[in-house]
């Protein structure tokens, strides 16, 4: 992985939110393409969860400033960073007020999704890319986590479809049992539509569940991953017939040596 450049997208990393799956994948997955020499950066949600002194988050300035249309409603993009100790791996973080400041991540606290997640998925999507625009740093692969990342793909090859920093990204997406119950919004479609999206290509998100959320990642990466050991078996099969390079299940003790095959000989190459 020497010199090679991978964005981290993810909902959530270690040591910034508890140990689940997904965090533990999202800060491994970058510190082994680190020490094999790669470039990386990774992009997360500023929670109001994280504790900004302890984690030493601070403002870029020059990163921020700019408002992204969300639904035609103008919201403020503020850009913080990072970095996990020991490892010389910076974090950026997408923030706004209205998106992200309350006290929970994905739902309150009786365990009820927060209404607006659709819209924090597109800010985030859009967020991350505005920042890396601004970077000036140009992915190899970018690799997804989470479902609040899911909209990512889409975003790239279609909203951003001109943009030349990504002409040559490879999109990876990883699939995980992390789930949530009932759907989003239902006017989310809607909200995609806005951004001159064809309802073609995201007519599953009609009814936006975790599953149909997923398939549109699917349809719109280049490769992808099996992110748990078990995943709902309509994912499973939607995996199956995707026809793309899909890298079965590894543990954490396990997954290094097949990931950094699967960049190199299945993403970079063969994609």
């Amino acid at each position: 992985m020497k010199d090679k450049r991978i964005l981290y997208v993810s909902s959530e990393v270690v040591p910034y939110l508890p140990e689940t799956e997904i965090s533990s994948m999202s800060f491994e997955a970058p510190r082994m393409v680190n020490r094999q020499g790669g470039q990386i950066r990774i992009f997360m949600p500023r929670y109001g969860n994280i504790n900004e002194r302890r984690h030493q988050l601070h403002e870029v300035i020059r990163l921020s400033g700019i408002n992204l249309v969300i639904n035609d409603l103008d919201m403020p993009l503020i850009i913080k960073v990072a970095s996990i100790p020991k490892e010389r791996i910076q974090v950026y973080f997408i923030e706004n007020e209205d998106y992200f400041k309350r006290k929970a991540t994905l739902t309150d606290e009786d365990g009820s999704l927060y209404p607006d997640n659709d819209e924090r998925a597109i800010f985030f999507a859009k967020g991350v890319v505005e920042t890396v625009k601004k970077l000036n740093w140009s992915p190899d692969i970018i690799h997804v986590n989470g479902w609040l990342a899911a909209l990512l793909p889409l975003y790239l090859k279609h909203y951003f479809k001109n943009e030349p920093l990504f002409t040559d990204s490879k999109i990876v997406t990883s699939v995980y049992n992390q789930s949530f119950d009932g759907t989003l919004d239902v006017k989310m479609i809607d909200k995609v539509k806005f951004d001159n999206i064809d309802q073609a290509l995201v007519q599953v998100l009609e009814s936006p569940s975790y599953i149909n959320l997923m398939k549109v990642a699917i349809d719109h990466s280049d490769a992808l991953i099996k992110g748990s050991q078990e995943i709902p078996k309509e994912l499973e099969d939607y995996l199956d017939a995707s026809e793309k390079p899909v890298l079965g299940y590894f543990p954490l003790d396990g997954f290094a040596e097949p990931y950094a095959e699967f960049y190199n000989d299945k993403v970079l190459t063969k994609c």
